[in-house]
C-alpha cells in the first residue's frame, strides 16, 4: 500500500474491491442514468442494494440524467460505506475532447460532497478507465493531481481519500503518478 499525507488528508492506494470498503463514502463511476450497469457501477448497485436504486431513480425523475463531471449522493445501502457517491467520467476521446477537465471535475465535485456532508473518508474506483476507454496511464495523472489540488486549497473534513484499484497494472499507474507529486 502506498501512502502520501497532503495538508492533514492522507491519500492511500489499495488493491482491491471498492464495495467492501469501510470509508464514509465510496463513489460510484457512474453512467448518466444512475440506473447501474457494467464493471463498478454495476458492482456498486449490486452489492448495494435497492435502497441505492431507488434514490438514484428519485434523483433523475427530479433533476434528469447526471452530466458528464457532476456528482451526486445517495444512501450506501448494504454497503459498508455510509454513502456512495456517483459521478460521471468522460469517454476517452482521443484527449482532444476536454476529457481531463471533465475527469477533474468529477474527482473534485466528489470531493466536494463529502466536504460538505463532513465526511472524514471517501474512497475512488479508476474512473473512466473501464467501458469509457480513458487510457490509464493518463487518468491515474489526472485523478491524482485532481485530488491533490482540492485538497491544498480547500479546508476540509476529509482524513482518507482512497484509491482502491482493481487490478495490478493500474495500481502501478497510479503509485507512478503518486510519486511525481511535489
Amino acid at each position: 500500500m502506498e501512502q502520501r499525507t497532503i495538508i492533514q488528508t492522507k491519500i492511500s492506494l489499495i488493491h482491491g474491491d471498492i464495495t467492501k470498503q469501510e470509508t464514509d463514502a465510496i463513489v460510484n463511476a457512474a453512467n448518466p442514468s444512475l440506473m447501474g450497469g457494467g464493471g463498478v457501477d454495476g458492482a456498486i448497485h449490486r452489492a448495494g442494494g435497492k435502497a441505492i436504486l431507488e434514490e438514484c431513480k428519485e434523483l433523475v425523475s427530479k433533476q434528469g440524467r447526471l452530466p458528464t463531471g457532476k456528482a451526486v449522493i445517495t444512501t450506501g445501502g448494504n454497503l459498508k460505506a455510509k454513502y456512495v457517491i456517483h459521478t460521471v467520467g468522460p469517454f476517452w476521446q482521443g484527449g482532444t475532447k476536454s476529457e481531463a477537465e471533465l475527469l477533474t471535475r468529477a474527482y473534485q465535485e466528489s470531493l466536494k460532497l463529502a466536504i460538505k456532508h463532513k465526511l472524514s473518508s471517501i474512497s475512488f474506483p479508476s474512473i473512466s478507465t473501464g467501458a469509457y476507454g480513458y487510457p490509464v496511464e493518463e487518468a491515474s495523472r489526472v485523478a491524482i493531481k485532481a485530488v491533490v489540488s482540492l485538497l491544498r486549497k480547500e479546508a476540509t473534513s476529509l482524513e482518507e481519500v482512497v484509491f482502491v484499484l482493481f487490478d495490478s497494472r493500474t495500481y502501478k499507474h497510479y503509485r507512478s503518478a503518486l510519486e511525481e507529486i511535489s
